[in-house]
């Protein structure tokens, strides 16, 4: 028997007067390929007078594009959400033989779509001193994963 999850989120924001809105992208509506089974999910936003789009982006992500053509005094998004918490094993997963231990590097054929991924810029003197013992560590890429995820919740 699995556990269902109701989850009801609202974001409101309220003006001292009538304004003009921008136009919102929305995106929290889960994604068609998560794990996670959707029975049920809505989205209402105010003021009812809008316009909406559904995209997706690059990734099949659903994005709502909201346009409102009327000033108004308040804008409220509400979503209503149930999900079935199904358990997953987090190591149902294949590692090509390249990544079975770490460091490893990925195959030159692959670099130009993984590049926004690699690109690294600083994170602060705190982050810096967090990842430095894990940079030169060298492991089985799983056992890696789980330690540095145990760590992880251990500090936060």
């Amino acid at each position: 028997m699995s556990i269902r999850v109701a989850i009801h989120h609202i974001t409101r924001y309220q003006f001292d007067r009538e304004v003009s809105i921008a136009p919102h992208l929305i995106r929290l509506r889960p994604a068609p390929h998560c794990r996670t089974p959707i029975e049920s999910y809505s989205l209402r936003v105010t003021p009812e007078e809008h316009f909406v789009n559904w995209q997706q982006d690059a990734y099949s992500n659903h994005i709502a594009r909201y346009v409102f053509p009327e000033k108004a005094r308040e804008l409220s998004i509400e979503v209503d959400l149930i999900a079935k918490m199904t358990v997953i094993n987090p190591f149902d997963f294949f590692l090509e033989e390249y990544a079975q231990e770490i460091p490893f590097k990925y195959p030159d054929t692959m670099l130009h779509g993984l590049e926004p991924y690699l690109k690294l810029t600083p994170q602060g003197p705190l982050f810096e001193k967090w990842v430095k013992p894990w940079k030169s560590v060298k492991d089985r890429s799983v056992d890696f994963l789980v330690r540095i995820n145990q760590a992880l919740s251990q500090t936060i």
